[in-house]
């Protein structure tokens, strides 16, 4: 999971953008499921970049939204 920048995020096209989101959505519910079951995560700040990652992408959606 590589780290999203917002001008990386703000060169994707829309498709691309919505693509992406519900990728690490997916991969989110995955590492959420994995904790509750106690399982070892190898990367436990995997969570939180994810959910920051996914807030970056809907910002610039929201932005374009309102433009």
């Amino acid at each position: 999971m590589p780290i999203l920048r917002m001008k990386d995020i703000r060169s994707m096209s829309k498709a691309e953008r919505e693509k992406k989101l519900a990728e690490l959505r997916v991969e989110l519910m995955k590492l959420r499921s994995t904790l509750k079951a106690r399982g070892k995560v190898e990367n436990p700040s995997a969570v939180r970049e994810l959910r920051r990652t996914i807030a970056r992408i809907l910002t610039v959606q929201r932005e374009e939204e309102i433009r």
